[in-house]
């Protein structure tokens, strides 16, 4: 049993003001890996009074003296790699190979590109030729509170702290209490980086708890969430009260709309877009809208995808999908594939209980509806497992009003061989990013999305923006 009770306060390991264990599960066995401490309102109110007291120092830095820092940061982050994935591995049921190439590397690929970002940005900026005196002041926000997800949990600690870093605000993390190793070995990674004490502070917690009293807390300046739409609404409304700024990433249900024109590897893809990280991604293209000419064959692809897919346990090394994370989203899962059955979606493959063989762990097996429409519960609610829908459509018109129809604006896809097609569709998707015939998004785009799925953006130049104020200051002269 892993024992990591204490909190990283103003530089240093200390234990909580009060004692409240919290067992980690291990998804793949549902037995207890580690145990934790849940936080209180004395350990919040510590975390925030570090960073409060190292926020007017730090931002004084230069960006030049922050930056090698940052490199200090990059380099023991990969040295801690396989800590790091064998973290993640055990905390949220990624398999072994999956952290070690996706989970761990999300993480890396966010410091580099910080990294690179912060070099060509400019704090100061002259307003323009018109106003030679005027300057536009780019300054950091204060004390962050971030509070992270289990899903990808690097992915998402990076997102935030990185660029916070980089800018020069201070911050108290709190991360999944479910998920919380790869925090604690990222806390490890930013004291041996030497980064000032109470630039960085973690205190674990759950959203009731410590989730709640940074996001109501007046010495706390802004809020980075990423989330469930539900907690996003909770933690916009604690904040109201002190108007402080609230930065949000929450849920999907992102379209994957084929063309029949598209390449003969777009179904299979899809499929296994929607099933990576078993399904638990907020980008995941759950909706897969097929034209009608070739809808038929896509729904036979996507069921042999699915009988293909193989599950185990986390720990097992190899291409397959582990568990879900806890047995929470195990029973919501199990109950919104009934309610896909229920309400007259045909299952052609998976469909409720453990896959055969595994009768302990929180695993799904790979589900694939057909014949869906948009009214229907799979169709409208994130389910945030191995599940697709997929549903016909007869021309653009139709796949856009489709894809179009949801509270959610994450990311949506489209695939087709015609370009001015696919320009036409992604201009009208209404969704924060649109990825096309399988190409990611480069390093450095911005990620996040319209209506329901948020409010911020993640990433590059608009990662460090988020972390900025403006300032106005006329008379300017240099000093």
């Amino acid at each position: 049993m892993i024992e990591k009770r204490d909190f990283y306060i103003d530089g240093a390991w200390v234990a909580p003001s009060a004692p409240r264990d919290f067992d980690v599960i291990d998804p793949s066995t549902e037995e207890a890996a580690a145990v934790i401490s849940l936080g209180g309102q004395a350990d919040t109110d510590a975390a925030v009074a570090a960073a409060r007291r190292a926020f007017e120092p730090w931002a004084a830095t230069s960006k030049e003296d922050r930056l090698a820092l940052l490199e200090k940061l990059l380099e023991a982050y990969q040295a801690r790699a396989e800590d790091m994935a064998e973290a993640i591995s055990t905390e949220m049921g990624a398999p072994i190979d999956l952290a070690r190439t996706q989970q761990v590397p999300s993480g890396l690929g966010h410091i580099k590109n910080f990294i690179r970002a912060a070099k060509g940005f400019s704090f100061d900026r002259m307003l323009g030729d018109h106003a030679p005196n005027d300057r536009i002041l780019l300054e950091p926000v204060g004390v962050c509170a971030m509070i992270t997800p289990w899903n990808w949990p690097m992915n998402q600690v990076t997102l935030k702290a990185v660029p916070a870093m980089a800018v020069g605000c201070t911050m108290v993390l709190k991360p999944s209490e479910i998920a919380p190793l790869s925090s604690l070995v990222f806390a490890e990674i930013v004291h041996e980086a030497g980064f000032p004490a109470g630039v960085f502070n973690l205190v674990n917690g759950d959203g009731a708890g410590v989730g709640s009293q940074l996001s109501a807390h007046p010495d706390v300046d802004m809020v980075s969430f990423t989330g469930s739409t539900r907690a996003g609404v909770a933690i916009s409304k604690a904040a109201a009260d002190t108007l402080k700024r609230v930065s949000l990433e929450l849920g999907g249900k992102g379209a994957n709309i084929i063309f029949a024109d598209a390449d003969e590897k777009a179904v299979k893809r899809g499929t296994l877009h929607c099933f990576n990280n078993t399904g638990q991604s907020c980008n995941a293209p759950t909706r897969m809208l097929v034209e009608r000419p070739i809808y038929d064959q896509a729904v036979e692809t996507a069921k042999a995808v699915a009988e293909n897919t193989h599950v185990s346990v986390a720990s097992e090394e190899g291409r397959h999908i582990g568990p879900v994370v806890s047995e929470l989203q195990f029973n919501k899962i199990q109950d919104l594939i009934q309610k896909g059955i229920d309400e007259g979606a045909r299952l052609v493959a998976g469909g409720v209980g453990r896959p055969d063989g595994l009768n302990r762990g929180y695993f799904v097996r790979p589900t694939v509806f057909a014949d869906v429409n948009n009214d229907m519960t799979i169709a409208r609610e994130e389910i945030f497992g191995p599940v697709l829908s997929i549903m016909p459509f007869g021309d653009e018109e139709e796949a856009i009003r489709i894809a179009n129809d949801t509270p959610y604006g994450l990311t949506n896809y489209v695939q087709s061989e015609d370009g001015g097609k696919r320009t036409r569709v992604a201009r009208r998707l209404r969704s924060g990013m649109v990825e096309m015939n399988g190409q990611g998004r480069g390093a450095g785009a911005p990620f996040g999305g319209y209506k329901q799925s948020g409010n911020g953006r993640e990433g590059g130049v608009w990662g460090l923006e988020e972390f900025l104020e403006v300032k106005s200051v006329t008379g300017w002269a240099e000093e």
